[in-house]
């Protein structure tokens, strides 16, 4: 084991060797061409991104506010909701302010060094964003098929972990994909046909050997994407055959609706960023790529709130005393308390 680390240390350390006797040939910066050339567009799409994005910070902002605020809104499904909304707002400000700079800039420019730190936070909080989707799949599983041992299950110790666990995972699947694409060469000025530096144009537009790289990006899609994705299939699966075991009616209904915001998230999350891939390897379009890119990107964390804000009851009554305490001033954590 030993003899193997210290094999990787010295190749990577040659590595960076011969780039540095490379400067002449390393590429220092990237062009993104964003989504559109066309300069009559260029403030349309800069007043839509920015709403869309003002929305998004404004939407999870006040999911967590109200998590925070209401001691009703204290349990497990509501816990890893202010973490979804938390990396939902990260997630986007990888992309967007960004992608609002060059457009009102006109300036396509990004440094190497810059690319690399925002493939970084995106990859780290995508990550994040699917095993989170996973942890709350499971919250749901035991709410609903396991209900008198739920507290008991889903203890604060757990919930603590499991976050804990998904940024641990998070993290290393995210450095592992950029050290990956440091060992890459670019000898060329390179345009990359999407709006951020997205690992799998960058690997594409990699003039040494790529074969590692993919590798490690389909292993990583197998193991990190598909099990979390199956986990959640198979949670629902048996959330579906509880609530058709459930005799009246009502119960059906009170059942599903614990978990039927969550599965509108999933569905979205899922629907989108599988449609985005499937799509752009049917049609090996860069530019359709990076259009509906922005569905996950950016859609997905804007809609979030509103999903759970129109179909929980619990969330809605909570935004509901939120805004009543805010309007009060001075009184606000006394009436939160009072009307909690």
């Amino acid at each position: 084991m030993h003899d193997c680390v210290m094999l990787f240390l010295s190749y990577f350390c040659s590595h960076i060797e011969d780039m540095e006797l490379e400067n002449d040939t390393r590429i220092l910066e990237f062009l993104l061409l964003g989504l559109s050339e066309g300069p009559e567009l260029q403030p349309f799409l800069f007043g839509l991104f920015l709403s869309m994005y003002l929305v998004m910070i404004l939407g999870n902002l006040l999911i967590i506010l109200a998590v925070i605020s209401v001691s009703h809104l204290q349990k497990p499904m509501y816990f890893f909701l202010a973490n979804l909304s938390f990396v939902d707002i990260c997630f986007t400000s990888t992309t967007i302010p960004k992608l609002l700079v060059n457009i009102q800039t006109q300036r396509k420019v990004i440094p190497y060094g810059s690319c690399i730190v925002q493939m970084y936070f995106f990859i780290l909080f995508a990550s994040l964003d699917n095993f989170l989707l996973t942890v709350m799949a499971y919250d749901c599983f035991v709410a609903i098929c396991h209900p008198l041992h739920y507290i008991t299950i889903m203890n604060p110790q757990l919930c603590g972990l499991l976050v804990l666990v998904s940024w641990i995972m998070s993290v290393l699947h995210s450095l592992l994909q950029t050290l990956m694409v440091l060992r890459l060469s670019f000898c060329t000025k390179v345009e990359i046909p999407h709006f951020f530096c997205e690992l799998n144009q960058m690997i594409q537009l990699a003039c040494s050997d790529t074969f590692l790289n993919n590798l490690v990006v389909y292993s990583a899609a197998v193991l990190l994407a598909g099990v979390p994705l199956a986990g959640v299939l198979y949670s629902y699966s048996k959330i579906v055959s509880s609530i058709r075991g459930i005799s009246s009616s009502q119960g059906k209904h009170k059942a599903f609706s614990t978990c039927a915001s969550h599965l509108s998230v999933v569905s979205l999350f899922y629907c989108t960023s599988l449609g985005v891939y499937l799509s752009s390897a049917a049609s090996q379009s860069s530019h359709s790529s990076a259009v509906a890119s922005v569905m996950y990107t950016m859609v997905t964390p804007m809609l979030n709130p509103f999903i759970y804000s129109l179909r929980n009851k619990d969330i809605k009554e909570s935004l509901n005393i939120f805004f009543r305490a805010a309007t009060k001033g001075p009184f606000f954590n006394k009436c939160l308390c009072l009307q909690a």
